[in-house]
């Protein structure tokens, strides 16, 4: 028989996808004004994985890893996900987005992204939100899977992933210390 047990905290990460570098100073301040303040930012990653984005937003598009200090019990995910749809509705001009925003969380064996698009990988997680298993930890590093967007696979994010877990398990430690 399993025991159940509380899920640890997660270190939540938002991705930001965006044509217009300048909007990313007032947006990371709204997202620290939510979420608590940002504990690690990424450098540009440059978008050129899809054009899925191009007609709405335009292109060149950059994306942007924020990673925030204050740990979230993983239940919050879909609270969250509806909150950067929110915020990416204020910045939308004309019925068309400026910036997408990707909430997720890390946990020491796997990196998770919130979604509105249900298919077959994803699990509902509530507030019309679904909880898309993006990477998992195996053998010292990260494993994409088949449905893993390629964005989120290269080795530069990983890379970069791999920075935010090891700052999530510096982050758990210091609280169990606490």
């Amino acid at each position: 028989m399993s025991t159940p047990r509380a899920p640890k905290p997660a270190k939540l990460v938002i991705g930001i996808i965006m044509k217009d570098k300048g909007l990313i100073g007032p947006l990371a301040d709204e997202l620290a004004g939510r979420f608590g303040p940002v504990d690690i930012i990424s450098r540009w990653f440059s978008f050129d994985y899809t054009s899925y984005y191009e007609a709405e937003m335009g292109s060149p598009l950059f994306r942007r890893m924020l990673a925030f200090k204050t740990l979230i019990e993983q239940q919050e995910l879909s609270r969250i996900k509806n909150i950067t749809n929110d915020i990416e509705l204020k910045y939308s001009a004309n019925g068309k987005r400026a910036v997408n925003l990707d909430p997720g969380y890390m946990l020491c064996e796997r990196f998770v992204l919130a979604t509105g698009k249900n298919y077959t990988h994803r699990i509902y997680i509530g507030n019309n939100i679904y909880a898309d298993l993006t990477l998992i930890y195996q053998e010292g590093g990260f494993k994409k899977l088949p449905w893993t967007y390629p964005d989120y696979s290269n080795e530069s994010m990983l890379s970069f992933l791999k920075n935010i877990r090891d700052k999530y398990i510096d982050d758990l430690r210091r609280k169990e210390e606490k």
